[in-house]
């Protein structure tokens, strides 16, 4: 019956076995944008210190989470990173453990409750591996390296260098042109990093690389003759493959007996070999009926983290035979040019090995590097589609950071999850590196592409909402459009832990959110809410992208560096993503009357930089482009060519250089693309006129509804868009879900152009949609005295508020009239607000540190204050972790002066902030400019102002770190040897103002 109905559900499948929300026309809720639908919610990353914990616990975070605005969690058995806990015994509450099982049924029963979605772990830790036994064949394999010099008579017998480290691969030996010491990098991201300081480069001849497998006897003995003449040196290199029976939870128990004793084992990532052992765990430990429906009921995405496995050289057994059936011949005897910089090249960018083989030829080598990172490119993608027809064997879906460390090119397999996944940190906000992994993600037509976001290193409890925020908008720039965020803890007591309570990474990373976070109940749903309607305006329909990049790595840089670093394409609103040519062989990737994939992302173009490193593969495919009518432009002149085998790429070289006489294909300097694209009457879907940096994407919706998103980068901007659409422009406010008809713009020629100012950092969210008609009444031209409007039930009549600000240009209507005079009740000048009184409610340690239980103790201090300024120079305050409640009066309306309302206009309000007036509180605002209408809340006489903000946690804890514990563990500054971050300012800092204005109806 089972096999039955796997075949059926097997039938149900997309085509590719894809799950069925995983492509961008998915049938799926969304909800409302006003109220999203679960899935389309941010969600946290959940850390699980292990299964001994209190499930009720687990169960009361999960639910708070939801009631705070979030989707759900991503659940993370943790297991401190993968270092032993003193006392934690993970044989009984490892990863698959019945214990476990009981606390996993409690997460999901608790999303069943709150009506949430949960993804769940393919291992723990990272995700990267199950308990096994350690001769299971699916484990992660070593490929490692051993050498000796051949002695001056040339003849070497004995023992293999190495010998009994591992099953013998191959033995090779080449003749050594010079050699050189050179030192690696000792700076690394990951605090802790091995470090290999220095490093032996050889010059290999490559006429005399040699295999000599054969030769080796069955106990490692050689007899070996070199002819030599002068003073040749030969090396010999023996190469041995071995489990690295890295554990990802290390064990706790010396007893055996169960397959739990022995933690979790790493599994293989370059065979399907690592996924099925994987697989079969789950079938056979976790997989019951009750969690298999439940999985059903609120399960998302079956995922894993990034690659944080370390190796000598990346390696599966059966590498090579991929690498004989790819390419035709044995990767055996360029062994040697592999044992530099092909193990983990981030996690271990200061250990890339103590030997680099290059060879005396023009490419050095790199041909055959290239030749073995495709083989093990193809080892990955068996290994990812394994994991993800299983998980949508379910029902369900599969999310991986793909590629993530590793050197592969990350482009090529994208495709072959579900959601891929990037990360904010390792991209390092670079709106650019996120483009390049949209891109594929994009063409392969994934509704997601998520995000794991705000892993800000030594930002624990001070990474601020507003940093998370743009953060967040420069994903959303790049393409991203779900993210989860990173991350919340458990809230309970654990073995070895402190209040505040269990701190992964041990006070490194942020963002550790839960109740003991002063934002958490004062200010931080209306920024989840935020991201949930953000996701849903970018989860909606299919994105749009003018142009294309290519762009071949064998080796895809960690943090996926700047690819295009001219800003010309920027500056107008060209919107792009990069391709790799393994893209290409994507079904959507074809060219329809000039347009490359014209039924989704319409490319009208494809670019492609100097350093593009062509492939004939890929010339074969640009040239068909091209003569089906798709622009080609070479910035810079003739790419490079892709290095392959031997290096020799003469024949590549004269192909490319063939296209310089293709028709449609252009080349011109750098900086030049976008007047080329205009000349060829290819112009932005939004042209952009900016005194600085705006960030648009574009999607349009089977609803009827087109969705502009729009970043304005770093600086206080203005300028317009202007977008070829006649449909009516609204403004949907993310902050508070209402859709607002633009008051400003102008139709001219098919398109409309909507004037905008933005603060750094700002965003808008406008659709397009209906007919952008005269019976709908906006300002063609407006004068800044108007501050802000309302077009109540009817669309033909504005409410416009008005301030005493000068007139410096007429109000002009669309219905044709033209306003001079905006009114004769000039209303009261804005002013700055001063005299608050103070009120911090004190979040402090309770009296027992060990109790990290407690949400914190609570006591108030009062201050008054004449101008808001950071608690760094209040003394009695610089170092207090709390709420600060800001109150003054404001007497109303103002003396002898007309006044319907006023703004309250407050500076930036980066952890957060709630308005209160005479006990109302007020609609969420925008915390990067704040700005509410206070007149509806406003009576005559004197009104209450409160403004509540809550401060980060980080200023008080840095006072007691050497009290502080996590997992037994202390802050990890004091482990590394380096000093904390110093206090930082937060809170309420600036000029608060009130702008009085009068209501003018116009119609």
């Amino acid at each position: 019956m089972q096999i039955l109905l796997l075949c059926l559900a097997a039938l149900l499948l997309p085509p590719h076995g894809l799950a069925v929300d995983d492509q961008v026309n998915a049938k799926i809720d969304y909800g409302t944008f006003k109220n999203p639908a679960a899935r389309i919610r941010p969600r946290f990353r959940y850390w699980l210190p292990d299964a001994s914990v209190d499930p009720a616990v687990v169960q009361k975070n999960i639910k708070d989470v939801g009631a705070h605005g979030a989707g759900g969690v991503e659940f993370l058995p943790y297991y401190d990173y993968g270092e032993a806990v003193p006392g934690a015994d993970w044989a009984t509450y490892g990863f698959g453990t019945p214990a476990f099982v009981n606390i996993f049924k409690a997460a999901l029963q608790a999303h069943k409750d709150a009506g949430l979605v949960m993804d769940f772990p393919l291992g723990p830790n990272q995700g990267q591996g199950v308990p096994a036994s350690p001769a299971d064949e699916g484990l992660q394999w070593d490929l490692s390296a051993a050498s000796t010099a051949v002695p001056l008579n040339g003849s070497l017998q004995g023992q293999l260098p190495g010998w009994g480290t591992g099953e013998l691969v191959a033995v090779v030996s080449a003749q050594v042109v010079s050699s050189r010491n050179l030192t690696n990098p000792t700076a690394s991201l990951i605090p802790g990093s091995e470090v290999q300081p220095n490093y032996t480069q050889y010059v290999l001849r490559n006429s005399t690389l040699q295999e000599w497998t054969q030769n080796v006897s069955s106990t490692g003995e050689v007899s070996l003759k070199f002819s030599k003449t002068g003073g040749d040196e030969y090396r010999l290199f023996a190469f041995y493959q071995h489990r690295t029976l890295h554990q990802n939870v290390p064990s706790t128990s010396n007893v055996s007996g169960t397959i739990f004793n022995g933690g979790s084992y790493a599994v293989d990532h370059f065979s399907a070999k690592g996924a099925e052992t994987v697989t079969r765990f789950w079938d056979k430990y976790i997989l019951n009926d009750e969690i298999k429906q439940m999985l059903t009921d609120v399960g998302n995405y079956g995922w894993e983290d990034s690659l944080e496995i370390k190796s000598n050289i990346s390696w599966t057994p059966d590498l090579p035979r991929i690498f004989a059936k790819k390419h035709g011949y044995s990767v055996k005897p360029y062994l040697p040019l592999l044992i530099y910089k092909n193990n983990n090249i981030n996690i271990q960018m200061t250990a890339p090995g103590t030997i680099q083989c290059l060879l005396d030829t023009p490419d050095q080598g790199s041909g055959y590097v290239n030749d073995f990172r495709a083989a093990l490119l193809e080892g990955y993608r068996e290994y990812l589609q394994s994991l993800t027809q299983w998980v949508n064997e379910m029902g369900l879906q599969s999310s991986t950071q793909v590629s993530y460390n590793m050197p592969l090119d990350a482009l090529a397999n994208v495709p072959y999850v579900n959601a891929p996944e990037c990360e904010s940190l390792q991209f390092e906000d670079n709106v650019d590196g996120y483009r390049q992994l949209v891109g594929p993600a994009a063409l392969a037509g994934k509704r997601v592409i998520s995000n794991e976001m705000g892993a800000a290193i030594y930002k624990a409890y001070q990474h601020t909402i507003t940093e998370v925020l743009w953060e967040i908008g420069r994903a959303v720039a790049g393409g991203v459009n779900q993210f989860v965020l990173h991350g919340q803890t458990f809230s309970g007591n654990y073995i070895g832990t402190t209040w505040p309570g269990n701190t992964p990474f041990h006070y490194l990373f942020p963002g550790l959110y839960s109740e003991k976070q002063p934002s958490w109940d004062h200010g931080f749903a209306e920024a989840l809410n935020y991201v949930a309607r953000l996701q849903y305006s970018q989860q909606r329909g299919q994105p749009k992208y003018d142009v294309v990049f290519y762009n071949k790595e064998s080796a895809t840089a960690p943090n996926f560096e700047t690819v295009y670093n001219e800003t010309d394409l920027i500056d107008i609103g060209f919107t792009y993503v990069y391709l790799s040519p393994d893209n290409f062989a994507l079904p959507q990737a074809h060219v329809k009357n000039g347009t490359l994939a014209p039924e989704g992302l319409e490319f009208r173009a494809m670019i492609i930089p100097r350093s593009g490193n062509l492939t004939s593969s890929a010339v074969k495919n640009i040239k068909t482009f091209a003569r089906n009518g798709l622009p080609v432009i070479l910035s810079g002149g003739l790419p490079n060519a892709y290095y392959t085998k031997d290096g020799n790429t003469d024949s590549l070289v004269k192909e490319i250089s063939s296209m310089k006489g293709s028709q449609n294909v252009h080349i011109v300097s750098p900086g030049k693309v976008a007047q080329k694209l205009l000349s060829l009457g290819i112009a932005p879907r939004v042209q952009v006129q900016a005194n600085g940096t705006w960030y648009p994407t574009w999607r349009t919706d089977a609803d009827g509804v087109d969705y502009l998103y729009i970043l304005s980068d770093t600086v206080d901007t203005s300028g317009n868009v202007s977008v070829a659409t006649t449909k009516r422009p609204y403004f949907f406010d993310p902050w508070t879900g209402n859709r607002t008809p633009v008051l400003e713009y102008q139709q001219t020629s098919g398109r409309i152009v909507v004037p905008l100012r933005f603060v750094a950092n700002q965003t808008a969210t406008i659709g397009f949609s209906g007919r952008a008609g005269n019976a709908s009444l906006h300002a063609n031209q407006l004068p800044s005295s108007v501050v802000g409007y309302n077009y109540g039930n009817q669309t033909d009549k504005i409410q416009l508020h008005v301030t005493s600000h000068a007139t410096d240009q007429a109000l002009k209507l669309s219905n044709g009239k033209t306003i001079t005079q905006m009114t004769t009740h000039r209303p009261a000048p804005a002013y700055q607000l001063s005299n608050w009184t103070l009120t911090v409610e004190h979040w402090e340690r309770p009296a027992n540190l060990s109790d990290a239980s407690v949400i914190a103790v609570k006591r108030n201090t009062t201050h008054e204050l004449t101008s808001l300024i950071s608690w760094q120079e209040i003394p009695s305050i610089a170092n207090a972790s709390g709420i600060g409640y800001y109150s003054t009066a404001l007497l109303w309306p103002p003396e002898n002066n007309p006044t319907d309302g006023a703004y309250l206009i407050l500076p930036k309000a980066v952890n957060g902030a709630r308005i209160h007036v005479n006990g109302h509180r007020l609609p969420a605002f925008d915390y990067q400019a704040p700005k509410v209408d206070l007149g509806p809340y406003l009576v005559s006489g004197e009104n209450e102002l409160t403004v509540e903000v809550p401060s980060v946690m980080w200023n008080y804890l840095r006072t007691m770190l050497d009290e502080l514990r996590s997992a037994g563990q202390p802050p990890a500054f004091e482990l590394m040897g380096v000093e904390p971050p110093g206090p930082v300012d937060n809170v309420l800092i600036g000029e608060a103002r009130i702008v009085p204005y009068v209501s003018v109806s116009v119609a």
